[in-house]
């Protein structure tokens, strides 16, 4: 069955087109667009206008091209900032009645759930290996025992959040460095992991600028003396100069120091050398449970379609 997932993330919104039978997952295409959904939601609690129309405007494209290429279902899945907005539900609504889109919030333990799904959809994940997934809004620590979870937590240790809470200087000061990693052990609980897989921009945008050129970093290993000196960099650089350095997006450059400062704790936090980038994630989890919805009905309105923005 051709499906279509979509993530509409904290900082990113994302388009998965795929192929799905028997619980494998062939990609079709993939899109992405930082669309910063979250902007200010930590401290005012709404969905901006201004962020909504940035979204919409990227669906526009996404359900046209969902619909050119057959996707029989979609499934657009939400997280962090949307769970924290006062209107998030509106939101939701509203996407599902103007696009067409059976839309789906996800509390921690079911985002932790669909993120496993969708790295374990080319790979067996071993017994004591950590599964990390940093997002604009939170971060989810993950264990699994023989594919299923055996321990999930979600922190609000997001790359998004933490940027506007504590590093508002370009480029960050030493304080607000020490400040913002400080607090982000203080979100980690006690854990045993042997070994530890990473999805998301961050981890993927971290081994891109190692590797040292735009190509897949699929199982790559990146190592922590790698990331801190990433970090080092990184945090260093004026905003218009972090974005001109080669393998970093841009529009991603506002938030990857927040981003390297949660990897770097995790790994320094359960004494791990060395994490393994995944760039299956939560929306190829997206797109096998897009594969398993009803058939699309005609129906009713959905709650609050019209009172979000």
């Amino acid at each position: 069955m051709r499906v279509a997932a979509v993530d509409l993330g904290t900082n990113t919104t994302r388009l998965l087109v795929a192929d799905v039978e028997h619980g494998l997952v062939e990609e079709v295409v993939q899109r992405e667009a930082i669309t910063r959904l979250g902007e200010s939601v930590d401290r005012r609690r709404i969905l901006l206008p201004t962020a909504i129309a940035r979204v919409r405007n990227v669906l526009v494209d996404y359900r046209r091209e969902a619909e050119a290429l057959g996707a029989e279902r979609v499934l657009a899945v939400r997280t962090s900032a949307v769970r924290d907005a006062d209107n998030g539900e509106a939101f939701l609504g509203e996407i599902e009645w103007s696009y067409g889109f059976s839309t789906r919030m996800l509390d921690g333990g079911e985002e932790a759930e669909l993120m496993l799904r969708g790295v374990a959809s080319d790979r067996a994940i071993g017994t004591g290996t950590l599964v990390v997934d940093i997002g604009g809004g939170s971060t989810e620590l993950v264990t699994a025992n023989g594919g299923r979870i055996a321990w999930a937590v979600s922190t609000e240790a997001g790359s998004v959040r933490l940027t506007e809470r504590f590093l508002r200087s370009d480029p960050p000061e030493r304080h607000e460095l020490d400040a913002c990693a400080a607090h982000v052990r203080s979100l980690l609980p006690p854990l045993d992991a042997t070994a530890v897989i990473g999805v998301a921009g961050t981890v993927t945008s971290a081994a891109t600028i190692a590797v040292g050129e735009r190509c897949s970093v699929h199982r790559h290993r990146l190592a922590l003396a790698s990331v801190e000196t990433t970090l080092e960099r990184l945090s260093s650089l004026p905003l218009v100069e972090r974005e001109q350095v080669p393998g970093l997006e841009p529009m991603r450059a506002p938030v990857i120091v927040a981003g390297l400062v949660v990897l770097r704790e995790i790994l320094a936090r359960y004494g791990l050398s060395e994490i393994e980038v995944s760039e299956r994630d939560i929306l190829h989890g997206a797109a096998l449970a897009a594969s398993e919805l009803p058939e699309p009905e005609e129906g009713a309105v959905p709650p609050m379609a019209f009172t979000c923005c």
